[in-house]
């Protein structure tokens, strides 16, 4: 689940943008994606040893719930569920709906990419709703099905002989510059590239097997995940070259896919970016529609109880489905509003919660730390090695975040602060109410 949720479109377009921050520079590129992996990597690694002390539900939340407080939990709990998951499924669902449009040849207007992609959430959501297992095999086979272009490309590479392809004369020629600490702007994009690896663990406590086969699936999935960037990376920029690439921008892409497989290759290339997209927005879905449950489960949602008692009479046809299902449907009105009337530029909602995050996942870190100095983590490079890497990745992650757009990213904090202040408020509501 992990390989799935991160491996999504994004990395099919983002070796254009990684070029173009790094100057065309291959070495600096690949270095992006290192510090990138580290924040998952080692991240992951450091919380394999708060998943194996905690056996309550709610992936991070209940971390925060176990190892700070249930209020600061409530905080978290409200940020993931009704803005980080969401926002992220949103965006992924709309982006689906374009490269539809462009496979079948429809009108390529925001009408039709919303309509569509609209339909692809709301199609994941009942899918979830209704099949948790046939939803888990689709995961399972969108993630075999995506990886074989980005691995596939890296192999070809190794054997590919034949000369870069000429930049077309109507195309403006962008030659590799040196462009000094500019590359630090690649960080926060390629940060959206991993994202998603926290999704997983909302599913934790339906894991078989328990913490142990999570701790496998944290030390393994980001691994491959940065194996298959770098294979496709260097693939791509070896098939190509530098030039080619900085001058075709997103285009460069679907180049190879006409090197490859001729007329239809733009086809393909498409159809496999689209099943990455599904495996996405399945894999939000199947975490999201599990968190409003999680959350009044500790209380933190008002009418919990009645939450918590729907959900065992219904399963996952349940008050939780629907309030996530409502909830994404909100964000996704959001959305439309925010990109027909161009009030966020050249970005969008789905940028809104990823780097805030990182925040979060820095304080458990440092909790990480603490156990370890205070002898009840044993293993040096888990309880502080690890958490030390993650965190220098995160505020790494931070830096370029503010770097590349700092007006932007402040005004982010400030909205996901304010959910973070309604989970917080609504908890201690609720617990001053059970105290009458």
């Amino acid at each position: 689940m992990i390989i799935g949720i991160c491996v999504g479109s994004g990395i099919f377009f983002k070796v254009g943008n990684i070029l173009a921050f790094t100057g065309g520079n291959i070495f600096l590129g690949v270095l992006v994606f290192i510090i990138g992996a580290l924040c998952i990597i080692f991240g992951s690694l450091s919380l394999t040893n708060l998943a194996q002390r905690t056996t309550k539900n709610g992936g991070m939340v209940a971390y925060f719930e176990e190892f700070f407080s249930e209020s600061t939990a409530s905080a978290f709990g409200w940020y993931q569920t009704f803005l980080y998951f969401p926002t992220i499924g949103v965006v992924v669902s709309w982006a689906a709906g374009t490269y539809t449009t462009m496979l079948l040849n429809l009108p390529q207007t925001m009408t039709y990419q919303m309509g569509i992609g609209f339909g692809y959430m709301l199609f994941f959501y009942c899918l979830n709703i209704l099949s948790s297992q046939f939803a888990g095999w689709f995961q399972i086979i969108s993630t075999i099905t995506k990886l074989i272009p980005l691995l596939g490309i890296g192999l070809i590479a190794l054997f590919w002989s034949k000369e870069t392809p000429v930049v077309p004369p109507t195309v403006p020629l962008v030659e590799p510059r040196n462009v000094g600490l500019g590359w630090l702007a690649a960080l926060a994009p390629m940060a959206f590239s991993y994202d998603g690896w926290p999704i997983a663990l909302s599913i934790s406590h339906e894991v078989k097997g328990g913490s142990q086969t999570m701790k496998k699936a944290l030390c393994f999935g980001p691994i491959i995940v940065l194996v298959v960037y770098l294979s496709y990376f260097l693939g791509l920029t070896h098939i190509l070259g530098p030039e080619y690439i900085l001058s075709m921008g997103e285009g460069a892409v679907m180049k190879i896919g006409d090197m490859l497989f001729g007329n239809i290759g733009q086809k393909i290339i498409l159809l496999f970016i689209l099943v990455a997209l599904f495996g996405v927005i399945n894999g939000v879905t199947l975490g999201h529609i599990r968190m409003p449950y999680a959350l009044a489960t500790k209380n933190m949602l008002p009418n919990s109880q009645k939450i918590v008692d729907n959900y065992h009479q219904k399963k996952l046809g349940s008050q939780s489905a629907i309030i996530a299902l409502l909830t994404s449907c909100g964000w996704f009105i959001i959305h439309y509003i925010t990109q027909y009337f161009q009030l966020m530029g050249l970005g969008d909602i789905g940028e809104i919660a990823i780097v805030f995050g990182y925040l979060w996942y820095i304080a458990l870190y440092f909790k990480v730390i603490k156990l370890y100095l205070d002898k009840d983590i044993k293993e040096t490079f888990t309880g502080l090695i690890s958490p030390i890497l993650a965190i220098l990745g995160g505020l790494i992650i931070l830096f370029g975040g503010f770097y590349n757009n700092p007006v932007f990213e402040f005004i982010s904090f400030g909205i996901c602060f304010l959910f973070c202040l309604f989970g917080y408020i609504i908890f201690r509501k609720n617990q001053s109410n059970n105290m009458i």
